[in-house]
């Protein structure tokens, strides 16, 4: 039997959380643009739009990412189309993202003053006028913060992407963890790493959140 020592576990673990890393900036930019997209849908002037988004927006918050994950791995096998785990994860997590992130954007979008609607209008701008040079760029300033935050879920949501065979960092732990008989060790590095991935964001989140406070009340 092969004998690994803790540097071959913290080896193969780090190896494993590059993949997380790709999967969390493929998953968050991926499902902002998608997220982008679905806002200016949600937040338009059309009647149909707003409510098919809505009702994306409900599936996919209501449902759990699991669910969603076997979905984009089984489902799609069913009509003879073999996708590959790493495919079907990142497929599920954009989806799964851009469904709270055009969320949290349009709060931010809803949370200009309607004024600056009406001043903007009444200096004869169009919508789209309105929207690219008065309420996005202050909504991008409110927005920074949750959307920060929220990248920490995504780097979380991973974790899932295990059940359906992608090799990210938990998926990689339980491989070692049944090769070395030495769960405290593996899981333990498996949730170091975790941490130094997350907590980074959490703080900026934080500060960002802190920063945007002390700018209202001035």
């Amino acid at each position: 039997m092969t004998q690994f020592t803790f540097m071959d576990i913290l080896r193969n673990l780090l190896i494993a959380t590059e993949w997380t890393v790709i999967l969390s900036l493929v998953s968050f930019i991926g499902g902002g643009l998608l997220g982008l997209l679905l806002l200016f849908m949600r937040i338009g002037k059309s009647r149909v739009l707003p409510p098919v988004v809505k009702i994306y927006t409900e599936l996919f918050q209501g449902t759990p990412l699991l669910m969603q994950l076997f979905l984009a791995f089984f489902g799609l096998g069913l009509f003879g189309i073999d996708v590959p785990p790493w495919l079907a994860a990142g497929l599920a997590l954009v989806l799964w993202t851009a469904a709270f992130l055009v969320e949290i954007w349009r709060g931010c979008v809803e949370a200009i003053p309607k004024g600056q609607w009406e001043a903007s209008a009444s200096l004869g701008m169009s919508y789209v006028e309105q929207m690219r040079h008065i309420i996005l760029p202050q909504a991008l300033k409110v927005a920074i913060p949750p959307t920060v935050g929220f990248s920490v879920q995504v780097v979380k949501g991973t974790a899932l992407t295990s059940i359906i065979g992608f090799t990210e960092l938990s998926k990689a732990g339980t491989v070692l963890t049944n090769a070395t008989f030495q769960p405290f060790t593996v899981y333990g590095l498996v949730a170091l790493i975790y941490f130094a991935l997350c907590f980074p964001l959490s703080q900026v989140a934080r500060l960002l959140e802190r920063k945007m406070n002390v700018a209202h009340r001035h």
